[in-house]
């Protein structure tokens, strides 16, 4: 067994000290970076449920337009064809 001097003795807590501020600092940073990773995750969340609602409200006045659309469009079709059964019965 061989007797550490001061200096290695030293040398050594200091390397411990250094791996131990090492570990707290590499700890910190992976808080924060789940932090930042769960903040960015619930972000797109919550961008999704505005698209998502946008989509829907758009689909919604669509199919409203739609809707309303082929009844005018019938409507006028029908009268169309009123007007050219009239026509040709003239003739």
């Amino acid at each position: 067994m061989a007797i550490k001097t001061s200096e290695e003795r030293s040398t050594t807590a200091r390397a411990s000290a250094e791996a131990s501020f090492k570990k707290e600092e590499r700890a910190k940073d992976g808080a924060l970076a789940m932090m930042e990773y769960l903040a960015q995750g619930r972000i797109a969340r919550e961008r999704m449920e505005q698209l998502r609602a946008l989509r829907l409200a758009k689909e919604a006045a669509e199919k409203q337009a739609a809707e309303k659309e082929p009844t005018e469009k019938g409507t006028v079709a029908v009268a169309e064809q009123r007007v050219r059964t009239k026509r040709a019965r003239k003739v």
